[in-house]
């Protein structure tokens, strides 16, 4: 417990403080500290990651997590770091999506183990939040909060500023409904502590304001940086949509591949705070990028140390040695969930698997794929030697391919200098 304050300082997840003492607090107490994640999908993305691991920060410490799920709040929708209004998810919708998330959060800090107070709690705000009536809602929270302060909070501000926009009084009322989570955590678990990306300041102070003036007691707000990409984009976005936690939606080789493309001004950021390695191995990958940075030492260590915690060690490792087959002989022996994985974004065709009987030639293959434009050009691509088959050189234009060089049984893979691939399927 004695260093938590040095490694969070380290790691770069200090942003703001509601108070300087609650360092001295960090280091030699034990607090109750929340985190909250909205249902908005029913799986967390890679966008939540930093507060599931600053959670599990706390939880080493010696200090108890409590993460909660916003089943209750994502009725509102929180407008901070959004320029318009969301849309509203129906009861059932939310139910699903807290269902999911759960699952997800228990991967992460420890509901089990441990003292009691140190074990994690899992807790959903429509438990407190749905009874509550709105007359009680109006006097006892609303009365201790002026339109003035609430106005002047960035994510407000920022929503007023639109006057073609505006903001609805529902997600106005967030900031109040995020505050009595705060109050009522308080009450029921003790809670000291709330942590969020720095977009969530203004939740985070009201909060601190509401048990201030309702039960006269101290309690802190601390916030970490936002995570953004090295040109200054939305971290875990890509062309394609959000990068999930949930491996049907973002495969377990998926997500390592987002980690390993992360760029070297920000792969130090991110080992800092994304991954639980200490302090002397980060600074040695700092050094590592720094002097052989086409090695890419670091993205290989972010993405495996990101895919196990999300995923555990043996779909990491499945995930490491499909990212080495793209470009080896090691293509061979993968199952056909790694190789749909890898070529999920690749041209594809489906061809009889009669045909492999009497064998097809890479010159047809490559043609009959629209990998050449005829057969005259094909056979020259596989005799100057830029055709491969399943990763191996082939510059016999006449070589037939059968059903001994099939894939998992079923898959060759056509390739055509560096990053040209087609997949084919055979039945």
């Amino acid at each position: 417990m004695a260093h938590c304050v040095e490694d969070l300082r380290f790691r770069g997840l200090i942003h703001q403080l509601t108070d300087p003492a609650l360092e001295d607090r960090l280091d030699t107490g034990q607090l109750t500290a929340y985190s909250g994640f909205d249902p908005t999908a029913d799986s967390l993305h890679v966008g939540h990651l930093l507060q599931l691991c600053n959670l599990r920060r706390l939880q080493q410490a010696g200090h108890r997590p409590i993460a909660v799920a916003g089943g209750g709040t994502g009725f509102v929708g929180d407008p901070g770091g959004k320029s318009e209004e969301r849309s509203l998810l129906s009861k059932e919708e939310l139910h699903s999506n807290v269902q999911g998330i759960h699952a997800q959060l228990e991967q992460f800090i420890d509901f089990t183990g441990g003292t009691p107070d140190q074990r994690a709690l899992l807790v959903n705000n429509a438990d407190w939040l749905e009874p509550l009536s709105l007359f009680d809602f109006l006097r006892d929270v609303g009365k201790h909060f002026t339109v003035n302060q609430m106005v002047s909070k960035d994510s407000v501000k920022s929503r007023l500023a639109r006057a073609e926009q505006g903001i609805s009084y529902t997600e106005f009322s967030y900031m109040l409904l995020q505050a009595y989570d705060y109050l009522h955590l308080f009450d029921t678990f003790g809670c000291r502590l709330q942590l969020g990306g720095s977009d969530q300041w203004g939740n985070i102070t009201a909060g601190i304001d509401l048990v201030r003036r309702v039960r006269h007691e101290e309690v802190w707000g601390l916030t970490t940086p936002l995570v953004l990409k090295a040109d200054g984009t939305k971290f875990g976005k890509t062309e394609s949509g959000s990068v999930w936690l949930d491996p049907d939606r973002t495969s377990p080789y998926q997500l390592y591949q987002y980690f390993v493309r992360i760029e070297d001004a920000v792969v130090g950021t991110y080992l800092r705070y994304f991954t639980f390695l200490p302090h002397e191995a980060i600074l040695e990958l700092d050094e590592a990028t720094s002097s052989h940075p086409e090695r890419r030492q670091a993205q290989r260590e972010l993405a495996r140390q990101v895919c196990t915690l999300v995923h555990g060690v043996s779909e990491a490792e499945r995930a490491e040695q499909a990212a080495a087959a793209l470009f080896g002989e090691g293509l061979t022996r993968l199952d056909e969930r790694s190789i749909l994985d890898i070529f999920s974004d690749a041209p594809s065709t489906t061809m009889d698997r009669d045909r492999l009987d009497q064998g097809v030639t890479m010159v047809d293959l490559l043609v009959e794929v629209g990998m050449a434009p005829s057969k005259g050009r094909a056979r020259t691509i596989v005799e100057q030697g830029g055709a491969y088959l399943n990763n191996r050189r082939d510059d016999d234009p006449g070589r037939r391919v059968g059903t001994a060089d099939l894939v998992a049984e079923r898959y060759v893979v056509l390739r055509i200098g560096k990053t040209h691939y087609h997949l084919v399927r055979f039945g």
